[in-house]
């Protein structure tokens, strides 16, 4: 219990909110919005937000503590916001819930925990959302399996093909929230979550961090970048942004762009031909380019499996723990180690992944390596080993007789998990699962909590996508399943709630 000496020269109200909740707490009468026996009353008030399905809950407490607010359907609440501290020189707290379905009410009350381990909690407050804006959302359809439990969590989606493209919905369906600027093209290429518990959204000619209440806190075009970079002195013009943003700790974006060069008679093409490549660019928190990596610089352009002269079309970077980047650079069938060195690295190619690369697969049969990939995921690490889950679109994979794969009669993907020692330079699979289908392009993949593996087919044989959950033994067993209707998913993907550090 705290001392009341310890308020001292602290506000009125942080002292009388204090003993309103000591004294609730003693007569287990709980701190109400409405007078309690001593004629106090809580501080805690909701309100709405531009946003339909998320409310706002502010709360006066006195610091050092920590605010988090429980929600849910009933008295039971069942979910929870993530923590924030109290302010040391202040003592309200404001905190986004987010997580619910349209045109429900909802029982919310904040949690207030103290250094000294005591918790507190205000009285039940309801909020009822609105409804879903006039527009067109991915159209989802899910078959649980009959006695498997799926992981928890919520699917955060990416999408083509309706209205509003950047979208999470809970393991039924229901869209619990979104992003939605109907000036914006309606494609999210891709949403990311920050560690700061906003949003990164990809719109191909600018960037955005929003909150949850869809807020715009940091943006930069297209023309700002180039505008950037010109100023910064790199000979770097970017055609479009693409495919995938990273928000780092430190507030910087790793920015994935592509860009033109003409090249003049290169084998097997006479004349001029302009080869698309992809660059990496390093912005600062002012949106200034810092570092910068261009393929041209590093690849042999005459190198081109698949597709050219969309020479390299790279999908996905990962931050390593030694400081680095991965690429997956899809038209190569590559995933390549970079010297980014945390913004100090000389952009040296440490290692290429895959076929024709740095490293020995084991059994050294070429059609387990993957063909033009996405969404590789570091799983775990020790030393110089790692395991990497990825999604395997096989558009390039050779059959029995070393000749590609042919499109839509003999390619199929699958869900793939390698071991890998980058010192031995080996490579061998794990693990994989072959749904029984092909998906040409996008996909991705996660390895849950309660261990299975949940992949993303963003089409499945021509059609609309399909996200799957499967158990992750020797064979497989299907746990869950969401189909689209209306849309492709280039990535869905499950988390573990929509606040960092929280599982719901």
């Amino acid at each position: 219990m705290w001392n009341p000496l310890l308020t001292e020269g602290r506000t009125g109200c942080a002292w009388r909110l204090l003993l309103c909740c000591v004294l609730a707490l003693l007569t287990e009468s709980g701190c109400g919005s409405s007078p309690s026996a001593s004629g106090l009353t809580i501080r805690g008030t909701v309100n709405a937000t531009a946003h339909p399905l998320v409310a706002e809950y502010q709360v006066s407490v006195p610091p050092p503590a920590q605010v988090s607010v429980e929600f849910g359907p009933d008295l039971n609440y069942g979910r929870r916001t993530w923590s924030q501290p109290v302010p040391a020189g202040g003592e309200t707290v404001r905190l986004l819930v987010a997580g619910m379905r349209a045109n429900t009410t909802y029982h919310m009350r904040a949690r207030i925990d103290l250094r000294s381990g005591l918790t507190l909690f205000d009285a039940d407050h309801t909020f009822t959302t609105g409804a879903l804006p006039q527009a067109s959302f991915p159209a989802v359809t899910v078959t649980p399996a009959g006695g498997l439990t799926t992981g928890a969590g919520v699917e955060l989606l990416s999408s083509f093909g309706t209205d509003v493209s950047a979208v999470v919905v809970d393991t039924d369906g229901a869209v619990i929230w979104y992003y939605y600027d109907p000036n914006q093209p309606a494609s999210a290429f891709p949403i990311r979550r920050l560690t700061n518990g906003h949003y990164l959204i990809n719109f191909g000619s600018n960037l955005r961090e929003v909150d949850l209440a869809g807020r715009i806190l940091r943006e930069v075009t297209l023309d700002q970048l180039n505008t950037a970079l010109a100023a910064g002195g790199y000979a770097l013009q970017a055609a479009g942004i693409h495919h995938d943003v990273l928000g780092l700790t430190n507030h910087h974006w790793i920015v994935l762009v592509y860009a033109y060069r003409d090249f003049h008679d290169l084998p097997g093409y006479p004349g001029i031909t302009s080869v698309l490549g992809d660059a990496v660019v390093d912005l600062d928190p002012n949106n200034e380019p810092v570092w910068v990596w261009q393929a041209f610089d590093h690849l042999d352009v005459n190198r081109h499996p698949f597709l050219f002269p969309d020479w390299t079309h790279s999908n996905a970077m990962v931050p390593t723990s030694d400081g680095h980047l991965l690429l997956s650079m899809r038209h190569q069938s590559w995933i390549l180690k970079i010297a980014y060195g945390n913004g100090t690295g000389n952009g040296e190619i440490l290692w290429r992944l895959g076929p024709d690369g740095d490293f020995t697969l084991a059994g050294g049969d070429p059609a387990q390596w993957f063909y033009n990939q996405h969404f590789p995921v570091l799983l775990q690490l020790q030393g110089s080993q790692f395991r990497l889950a990825l999604y395997d679109n096989g558009d390039t994979r050779p059959d029995s007789s070393g000749q590609p794969c042919i499109q839509d009669t003999t390619c199929y993907s699958r869900a793939v998990i390698m071991h890998v020692d980058e010192l031995a330079r080996t490579a061998d699979v794990s693990w994989e699962y072959v749904p029984g289908w092909y998906s040409f392009w996008g996909g991705s993949i996660r390895v849950l909590a309660n261990g299975n593996v949940e992949c993303d087919s963003s089409t499945v044989d021509g059609g609309y996508s399909r996200v799957i959950e499967v158990t992750a033994e020797s064979e497989p067993q299907l746990v869950w399943q969401m189909d689209t209707s209306d849309a492709f998913l280039y990535r869905a993907y499950r988390m573990p709630s929509l606040y960092p550090g929280m599982q719901w």
